[in-house]
């Protein structure tokens, strides 16, 4: 039975369309093209309608990989909620506070949050719960800590890349910057953190979490004036949760400490 040229040239086309889609790269639109294609001339639709249904596909493949691609972008070190975070205990943490970041008005403001006390107190756990809720609504975060940022514009500046870093840091929604005053920065580091707080400056916000107290930042960081400058844009919109109270992490090992003895103890007898 021979082929028509006709049929030939159907063959060639829908293969073409098949390579032109994929070199879009709209790769769920060339996989369904067949079974698209089938449907149209099953049930006669318009060649308007069989591409309106094509191009529906791959939309929707795209929004279904959207939340996974944020969540890979934010580099959160832990998958925490703001539900993981125990209120009761610690009552360092002003609760009605935080549940009202947990909105994410503080966003639509471009306002920063400061989250202000000693190692262990849960500031980077609720940093991290704020960070999840703003992806969730479907904003675009990054995480990172103060000493990788400064280290990272460190190394742009020495390889003349250092507007593509800035444009880097510029673009998210919401920045969490943690642990700054942790680890000492380099010399340009502080400079290089100021920069990057004042491109986002009434544009977009910041999570800041330090161990520093406010008044100590111009001694912690060697750079008087730029910690002032530093400080006076985060906290022209800014709400700033002072957390003293006892080691939210310490309590964690303990209770681990406690149940792995309980545990023990129970075998020996």
């Amino acid at each position: 039975m021979s082929t028509s040229p006709m049929q030939v040239s159907e063959a060639r086309r829908f293969q073409q369309l098949r390579g032109h889609l994929s070199y879009l790269k709209l790769n769920d639109a060339a996989e369904a093209l067949n079974r698209v294609l089938d449907q149209a001339r099953t049930e006669r639709m318009s060649l308007t309608a069989a591409l309106e249904r094509l191009l529906e596909i791959e939309v929707e493949a795209t929004e279904a990989r959207r939340p996974a691609a944020r969540e890979r972008f934010a580099c959160l070190p832990e998958p925490w909620t703001l539900s993981d975070f125990d209120f009761a205990a610690q009552p360092g943490v002003d609760e009605k506070l935080i549940r009202d970041l947990a909105t994410l008005r503080f966003l639509d403001d471009a306002s920063n949050v400061l989250f202000v006390g000693p190692p262990g107190v849960g500031k980077t756990m609720l940093s991290v719960a704020l960070r999840r809720a703003a992806v969730e609504a479907g904003n675009r975060v990054y995480f990172t800590t103060a000493a990788d940022l400064a280290a990272r514009c460190h190394k742009a500046a020495l390889e003349g890349r250092w507007k593509t870093c800035m444009n880097f840091f510029a673009g998210p929604k919401l920045l969490i910057i943690d642990e700054l005053g942790y680890l000492p920065l380099p010399e340009d580091g502080a400079s290089a953190l100021f920069q990057v707080i004042n491109q986002r400056y009434l544009k977009s916000s910041t999570i800041l979490t330090t161990n520093v107290g406010i008044a100590d930042w111009a001694t912690a960081f060697g750079d008087a004036t730029v910690a002032a400058a530093m400080l006076d844009r985060l906290l022209h919109r800014a709400a700033v949760a002072g957390i003293d109270g006892p080691s939210y992490r310490l309590r964690g090992h303990r209770n681990q400490a406690e149940t792995i003895r309980a545990g023990v103890n129970a075998r020996v007898s």
